[in-house]
């Protein structure tokens, strides 16, 4: 886990509040009576200076949809996003793209991210010349420099993405990240498409970099593991919607809600001495759609400890613990299960 930053009394660097993302699917014009896929439903967060926020849930719980509407990759359909207390959601474009050089992403396809045109030299000096005003060769110094800070060389100038492995791509992303200084990444699922040999050098390097610069982060990740090792705070996502959210260690050994309980009982761990004496928490059936989420809970129509009044009105989050907030109206009902 990174060394958090001393955030108190500070502001958050990223404000989010109650951000909703609706799809809607067919012809509205001749099936208005469709309802919209809610991939994200007000969902509420912030995210400190210096801090790295892990994202979790289950594929299709809305992990990734969240980092590309914080972003203004994809315009929310309701909510605000406070970046340094601006409001991306009703910014002009001008100044959308004024802010962008300040928040980036690091996406899960390395390749299909980078210009398959551009020289390494151009996609990293694109960023340079954002913040900077050099000369050529001192544009080309910086770039080197960048390059150097993820373990490649001027020797790789003047190639082309398609001319480097997966890992060295990605190590390219986080280099064209880090070229404009920006205060925020999120890095969405950065190390599913590689190896396992070479996803633990990608992370040192994140952490590393990040305890180096300070920017901020959400890291998105189905991969507990990883996240466990980088983030400060984690949030659980489930159906759209954050059901747990608190400090690192504190979730992960005291998981208040029956869905970070599963999740985390299902985690494939390494010693298997701990392995067998750990209880495993199978969930029933499959998540709901999200064109048509259940009443009340979203997790209800799977949660084991589900009663008839889950299903009357939706869970906000309550806090349990010092940072740490649970959406579940049994939570103090409820022994939490220590999987760590």
């Amino acid at each position: 886990m990174t060394q958090q930053a001393d955030n108190a009394g500070s502001k958050p660097l990223l404000s989010v509040r109650k951000l909703s993302k609706h799809y809607h699917y067919g012809s509205r014009l001749f099936s208005p009576s469709l309802p919209p896929i809610r991939a994200v439903d007000e969902i509420s967060f912030d995210i400190m200076p210096g801090e790295v926020v892990g994202l979790v849930g289950e594929s299709g719980s809305g992990k990734t949809t969240v980092g590309r509407t914080l972003l203004n990759l994809h315009q929310p359909t309701s909510g605000e996003v406070l970046f340094e207390g601006e409001d991306l959601v009703t910014a002009t474009p001008a100044r959308i793209r004024a802010l962008r050089a300040q928040m980036q992403m690091i996406f899960q396809d390395p390749f299909s991210s980078l210009n398959p045109r551009a020289k390494v030299e151009t996609i990293i000096g694109e960023g340079v010349d954002l913040r900077t005003r050099l000369s050529k060769a001192e544009r080309r110094r910086e770039v080197i420099a960048m390059l150097e800070k993820v373990s490649l060389t001027a020797e790789h100038l003047n190639r082309y993405p398609h001319e480097f492995s997966g890992g060295q791509r990605q190590r390219l992303s986080i280099a064209r990240a880090l070229a404009v200084s920006p205060k925020l990444i999120v890095a969405d699922e950065p190390v599913a498409a590689l190896d396992v040999s070479i996803q633990a050098q990608i992370m040192n390097l994140i952490a590393d970099l990040q305890r180096e610069t300070g920017v901020s982060m959400l890291f998105i990740s189905h991969d507990l593991g990883l996240v466990r090792f980088i983030a400060d705070r984690v949030m659980v996502m489930y159906l759209g919607r954050v059901v747990e959210i608190g400090p690192t260690e504190a979730l992960f050994k005291t998981p208040r809600h029956p869905y970070t309980q599963a999740l985390l009982s299902a985690a494939p761990e390494p010693d298997p001495k701990r392995a067998r004496g750990r209880a495993r928490q199978l969930l029933a059936g499959d998540p709901p759609s999200p064109a048509k989420p259940p009443s009340g809970c979203s997790f209800r129509t799977r949660c084991p400890f589900a009663i008839d009044a889950c299903a009357a009105s939706r869970p906000h989050l309550e806090q349990v613990g010092h940072s740490h907030e649970v959406a579940c109206i049994r939570v103090h009902e409820i022994v939490p299960q220590l999987l760590a």
